[in-house]
């Protein structure tokens, strides 16, 4: 039941912010950011160093299960290449994994634990083996080489498939993937470049607030 859970509230949330750093540090203030902004998803990638600290520190900070909603967040871990990787983010808190690619013994580790999997695709058929391996939502990554109506032409043939665009993805741009039927979309270096580039890391909290609210918008237009 917690699978089914996390995947409803991916969904809900509707926006996950991607982030890497060069420090542990950086990307745990990144992601602590990035919840005041509301962005309640976060993937901390494996490009990070002593990634497994942030994800370990920030999954003891915030729980999927809080009854305080500023104590919620759901985090995960990115750029898991090989099950050894998945399965230690696992055992350090993380509650979502994502790959750049279709790594069939990675997915199988994860549905063993039950843990959500959202392997990167790029093809109909690599859609079409990860639903056979049983993955819920795939990647479209790198989703700047495709535009929003790339959704509507896998959905030709593939109307099962759950797709969340990353990469490419923009507040100009957002809410047409939304439109085409994204399930959810990921944020990557968009949220924090700026931050970075002046050291006032709060803005990612501004931009965090800017896509929570292009979200919302695109899902209920007035």
């Amino acid at each position: 039941m917690k699978k089914i859970k996390l995947l409803q509230q991916v969904s809900q949330q509707g926006v996950v912010a991607v982030l890497r750093g060069e420090s542990p540090e950086e990307v745990i203030e990144m992601a602590n950011q990035c919840i005041e902004g509301g962005i309640k998803v976060i993937e901390i990638t494996m490009t990070v160093p002593f990634a497994l600290r942030a994800i370990e520190k920030l999954a003891v900070s915030y729980s999927s299960n809080a009854a305080d909603p500023s104590k919620f967040a759901i985090i995960g871990v990115g750029t898991a290449l090989d099950p050894e990787t998945a399965r230690a983010a696992i055992l350090s808190g993380a509650e979502f994994v994502v790959g750049p690619s279709l790594n069939p013994a990675t997915v199988t580790l994860c549905n063993r634990y039950r843990v959500p999997i959202m392997p990167g695709v790029m093809t109909i058929k690599e859609i079409q083996e990860a639903l056979e391996l049983g993955v819920d939502i795939v990647k479209l990554f790198p989703g700047n080489l495709y535009s929003p109506a790339m959704i509507k032409a896998i959905k030709g043939p593939v109307p099962q498939a759950n797709i969340m665009p990353t990469g490419g993805v923009s507040l100009d741009n957002l809410a047409e993937w939304v439109k085409a039927g994204a399930v959810a979309v990921g944020i990557g270096s968009d949220l924090t470049s700026e931050a970075v580039k002046t050291g006032d890391y709060s803005l990612i909290a501004g931009r965090a607030a800017q896509y929570m609210e292009a979200y919302r918008s695109a899902k209920n237009p007035e």
